[in-house]
């Protein structure tokens, strides 16, 4: 499969995926929600705490571990760890000055919920928390409501650890799932494609193996009901070179599916529903490298009675290639002449030779030179490609019902 065939299936899985199961929480695509909440409600408690110095008098002290709480939230945005031990450091010296260290506590909790929600040691993370914490009321004292206040001091780091951990550990099992579903529907994708792929090509051998064997012998009796009728059966004769030719044209048109089934995914639905190039398409088709600035000269006699398909459809893609080649790598010039002498249809294309790399991409079939001279065989026809004194000449003769000629 192609690049861009592969993001096509990433598009349709992910939007199966949001029309087929429940769409993912809002802190799951976007955990920096979590990380602004927690900071905010950071911001909120550091806030009154503020205001609460401020109109209880607070002494210097107290001031400088509120404001060392405050640094420790602000560094944790950048320096996660760095963060934590400030703001940790901040419980320990709001309890050495004396006070209430309950909002500098939340304060800490909320770094260290923030901390292990990024995905840092949980363990490390609320060790710290809960030393500082511990530490304090055991060495310390000063908190209200004694022992119990001290358990659940060191209770609420381990919950703030736990929760920041057990919410990263949800995410990524969410998005694990979803990584799963997407790479089972991609793999259902590709099975599906490569079943489809088996068909066509069990398809084109039933084509190649039964028809083309049935067509071959159908033309080959045809062959024979010919030779054996009375010289005066002209109608009949006619007939049968009629029934021979639309048994050809059967041929070449099962080829041309058969080669459309084998080239799988490259060809567009546009080439694939456009109809058989033939004769009639010709100035249409020099039409098209004018317009991309190839200088085309055409001289065009064609045939007024009845043309081969496939030999009209051979005709027009040698000519195609002739002039793509010419729009590579000749000088911007090249003339084109078809037109029927002595019962054959012969064709040529010459260009001046003006640089030895690709110009760029024309169009054209993409046959080079080789499929263009099995082309023409396969046609009945007779190839011939000079190049003398920096010209370019390709040259094919053909009978109108593709005999050989």
């Amino acid at each position: 499969m192609s690049t861009a065939q592969v993001d096509e299936n990433r598009d349709m899985v992910k939007a199966r995926n949001s029309q087929d199961g429940p769409a993912a929480p809002l802190w799951v695509r976007r955990p920096e929600a979590l990380h602004g909440a927690a900071y905010a409600v950071a911001a909120l408690v550091f806030t009154g705490q503020i205001v609460a110095v401020v109109l209880r008098g607070s002494d210097g002290p107290t001031v400088l571990a509120v404001l060392l709480a405050g640094a420790g939230v602000a560094l944790s945005w950048r320096l996660p760890w760095t963060g934590l031990v400030v703001a940790s450091a901040a419980s320990f010296a709001v309890t050495a000055v004396g006070q209430d260290p309950l909002s500098v506590w939340m304060m800490a909790v909320l770094v260290l919920f923030s901390v292990t929600l990024r995905g840092k040691q949980p363990l490390v993370g609320t060790g710290i928390v809960a030393a500082s914490f511990l530490g304090a009321f055991m060495t310390l004292g000063g908190f209200r409501g004694g022992a119990f206040v001290g358990v659940a001091a060191l209770f609420s780091a381990i919950a703030g650890g736990a929760t920041g951990a057990a919410l990263r550990i949800h995410r990524e099992h969410w998005l694990t799932l979803e990584e799963r579903a997407e790479s089972a529907i991609a793999t259902r994708e590709i099975e599906a494609t490569r079943r489809v792929t088996e068909e066509r090509l069990r398809i084109a051998r039933d084509l190649h193996d039964v028809i083309g064997h049935q067509v071959a012998m159908l033309s080959l009796h045809l062959g024979a009901a010919e030779i054996g009728l009375p010289e005066d059966a002209e109608s009949s004769r006619q007939a049968l070179v009629d029934a021979r030719s639309s048994a050809r044209t059967v041929v070449v048109e099962t080829q041309r599916i058969l080669t459309l089934l084998r080239l799988e995914g490259d060809v567009s639905d546009e080439e694939a529903l456009r109809p058989t190039p033939a004769l009639s398409g010709l100035e249409s088709l020099i039409a098209s490298f004018e317009s991309i600035g190839l200088d085309v000269r055409p001289s065009l006699d064609l045939p007024a009675g009845f043309v081969e398909p496939s030999v009209g459809v051979t005709v027009y893609r040698v000519v195609q290639e002739a002039l793509t080649n010419a729009y590579r790598h000749g000088d911007g010039t090249a003339t084109v002449e078809v037109r029927e002498r002595d019962g054959r249809i012969c064709l040529t294309v010459e260009n001046r030779v003006g640089r030895s790399s690709p110009r760029g991409a024309g169009p054209g079939s993409g046959l080079g030179l080789v499929g263009m001279r099995e082309r023409v065989e396969s046609s009945s026809g007779r190839l011939t490609v000079d190049s003398d004194d920096g010209r370019f000449r390709v040259h094919a003769e053909f009978s109108p019902l593709g005999a050989a000629v």
